[in-house]
């Protein structure tokens, strides 16, 4: 595995050549893309870096990012950067780290994804090692384009060596990411996922067929898809798990944005940031499972708490998704399909409520829905739960548009609004390097 991070380094520095606007000096000593991608070590060690790059980097701009936007974290720092995001509005700057920092980490995971696609069958490997690298590669890929899909009005799904890629709308992102994910699915289907495989990329933490299956549910339902979402969410094996794996040298980045050093650059919002109108019961075990009471404010006097969870240690592992994500996604999308079916939402709802053997520990274990049976009631009850569930996971952007939360006003600095964007502004790194950049969104 050494090697692998190794080689992985060399691939990380093509990589950045490849996707960024920088001038090329040629040198002479250094490896060729060619070389990287030419051998099994090379291939293995660009499907492992990949991988290290979404769940470290990748992950930190994912979580945190939406986090401050939506209010599901307050600040505690004086880092520029975390005081834009958290005053909002309008005048968000393209400079903004986070901003540029989402955008890339996913790019240059995007490229790699791509290079291992294009390379692995002209490497001999066997066919369960071969196909399965495809599928990871197409997965990784996806899950790219649909982390920039959920926070930007456009996107990329394809990158350029020459710095002009083609912007998408977003739809169109999630819609790419959802055919990647089925030429995944096939392509395991033909040949199984190796022991070869299994034991030198994934290491038996990520179980690719069902974390395909959840992220091609994920995705459908974010595309409005609601029929195809809850197909693929019914297929997900809830007792299955996939997580991002962290060790001492690799650190699980929100533990490293909250905990390490006694230096945290924000904290959980109380109440999953939620406001008042919604009300857990005292005893939902997500609330005691995510959040430590601190009854503090931070610096613009929003409620803050301390965090557990899945981030309160250097080690702890991070879920890919979480099962119960399944039963919330088939819950809505009955509700939204063209022939909505109330009392099969109900029953996905519950299962959400009621659990009390969850494989990641994350129990409501709360009674079952006694609110009013109509549509409106059953989305908020959903939103609510999509909050607390999926706490910190970076989909709370989208599904604060999506369940039609209170529109921002625009103005920086109105900590009483749900959201303070709709979307992200492109960042300057694209803008000065792409012709195709579109206009950024007004809010």
């Amino acid at each position: 595995m050494k090697n692998y991070i190794k080689l992985f380094s060399v691939c990380i520095s093509l990589t950045l050549v490849l996707v960024s606007c920088e001038t090329d000096f040629e040198n002479p000593n250094a490896a060729t893309q060619d070389q990287v991608f030419s051998s099994r070590e090379g291939i293995f060690a660009a499907a492992v870096g990949m991988q290290q790059l979404y769940s470290d980097t990748g992950l930190r701009w994912i979580v945190e990012t939406p986090a401050i936007t939506t209010r599901e974290g307050g600040i505690t720092t004086t880092f520029q950067n975390m005081i834009e995001l958290e005053d909002g509005g309008s005048v968000l700057p393209n400079f903004n780290s986070n901003v540029q920092g989402l955008w890339s980490s996913m790019l240059r995971i995007m490229k790699i994804a791509e290079d291992i696609e294009a390379n692995a069958n002209t490497i001999e490997l066997e066919a369960g090692t071969q196909s399965a690298l495809i599928a990871h590669a197409k997965l990784f890929k996806a899950m790219a384009i649909g982390s920039l899909s959920q926070n930007y009005e456009q996107v990329i799904v394809q990158t350029s060596p020459d710095n002009d890629a083609a912007f998408v709308s977003r739809i169109v992102g999630f819609e790419t990411a959802i055919t990647l994910l089925n030429e995944a699915a096939a392509a395991i289907a033909a040949n199984a996922p190796s022991s070869e495989f299994i034991n030198g990329i994934t290491l038996d933490n990520i179980d690719l067929e069902n974390t395909i299956a959840a992220m091609t549910a994920r995705y459908n339902l974010f595309a409005g898809n609601y029929d195809a979402a809850i197909a693929a969410a019914s297929s997900v094996d809830q007792n299955v798990t996939s997580v991002f794996a962290y060790d001492s040298q690799n650190q699980n980045p929100i533990w490293a944005r909250i905990i390490q050093n006694d230096a945290p650059n924000f904290k959980p919002r109380d109440n999953f940031g939620l406001p008042a109108e919604f009300v857990f019961d005292p005893a939902d075990g997500r609330l005691a499972f995510y959040l430590i009471p601190l009854d503090e404010t931070n610096q613009n006097g929003l409620p803050i708490e301390d965090v557990s969870g899945f981030f309160n240690e250097i080690t702890e592992p991070i879920p890919v998704y979480l099962p119960d994500e399944m039963n919330l996604i088939i819950a809505e999308a009955q509700i939204r399909r063209g022939s909505p079916d109330l009392a099969a939402a109900t029953d996905a709802l519950n299962e959400v409520l009621t659990d009390n053997d969850d494989p990641f520990d994350v129990n409501a274990n709360v009674a079952a829905y006694s609110g009013p049976n109509t549509a409106e009631a059953l989305l908020d009850e959903i939103y609510k739960n999509r909050r607390a569930e999926l706490f910190l996971t970076g989909m709370s952007l989208e599904d604060s548009r999506r369940f039609g939360r209170p529109q921002p006003s625009g103005a920086a600095m109105n900590y009483d609004e749900e959201r303070n964007r709709n979307f992200y502004p492109y960042p300057d790194l694209e803008r000065n390097s792409n012709p195709n950049t579109p206009d950024d969104p007004s809010i």
